[in-house]
C-alpha cells in the first residue's frame, strides 16, 4: 500500500444527522502535508470538542491552508424519501465531487459505515475527527456552515427556537412542534413519535 502521505487524501464528515429540522451537511477537505503542523498548533480537532467561537476562528485558517475543500448537503425532503443513511451519503458524495482538482486517491470517512456511492479507495475511521486532521477540518467546516444556515432559518421560523438547539430534538423544539406543527423543512420521518397522526 502506498504511504498515505503521498496520496491525495480527502477527509469527510457529516453534521446534523440526528436533527429533526433542516438538511444534513457534509464537508470534504484535502490538506497538504505543510498544513498539518499549522492546523494542529491552532487546536484543530473534532468540531464537537470546540466552542462555536473557536470553530469560527478555525474556518478561515482551514480554508487558507487546505489544498481543496467543499461542502455538500441533502435536504429534509431527501432524508424523508431516501432515509438518513442514503441522504447523508449523497451529501458526502456532493462534497467530494465539488473538490477542486483531480479526485482524491483515498477518502477517509468518519465512523464505521463506508460511503457506498464512492467508487474510489476509502477507509472508515472510528472517531476519525480526533484521529485525522482532514476529517477534523471537514467536520469544522460542515458544522459552521450548517449552524449558519440554521441561524438564518431561525429568523424565518422563530417559534421553534432553532438558534438555541440547531434543529435537534429538545423539549423546547418538541413543545413548539406540538403547538405549531412542522414546517416544510422538518424531517417528517423523524417526527413520527413526536407528532400525533
Amino acid at each position: 500500500m502506498n504511504d498515505r502521505g503521498q496520496l491525495r487524501t480527502a477527509g469527510i464528515d457529516e453534521v446534523g444527522r440526528g436533527c429533526w429540522f433542516g438538511p444534513v451537511f457534509a464537508g470534504a477537505v484535502i490538506l497538504p502535508a505543510s498544513a498539518h503542523t499549522t492546523l494542529a498548533s491552532a487546536g484543530l480537532t473534532d468540531s464537537k470538542k470546540l466552542t462555536a467561537r473557536r470553530r469560527a476562528q478555525l474556518v478561515p485558517l482551514i480554508q487558507q491552508h487546505a489544498e481543496a475543500w467543499a461542502l455538500g448537503q441533502a435536504s429534509a425532503r431527501e432524508i424523508d424519501q431516501l432515509g438518513i443513511r442514503t441522504a447523508t451519503e449523497r451529501a458526502m458524495l456532493r462534497a467530494l465531487q465539488r473538490l477542486a482538482g483531480p479526485a482524491p486517491a483515498l477518502v477517509l470517512v468518519d465512523g464505521v459505515l463506508p460511503l457506498r456511492l464512492w467508487s474510489g479507495d476509502q477507509c472508515t475511521v472510528v472517531r476519525g475527527d480526533s484521529e485525522h486532521l482532514e476529517i477534523a477540518a471537514a467536520s469544522v467546516l460542515a458544522k459552521q456552515a450548517r449552524d449558519a444556515l440554521i441561524t438564518r432559518l431561525a429568523v424565518r421560523y422563530p417559534v421553534y427556537g432553532l438558534e438555541r438547539h440547531a434543529g435537534y430534538g429538545t423539549a423546547l423544539h418538541r413543545q413548539a412542534l406540538l403547538e405549531q406543527g412542522a414546517t416544510p423543512l422538518h424531517r417528517r420521518s423523524f417526527l413520527r413519535k413526536v407528532l400525533p397522526g
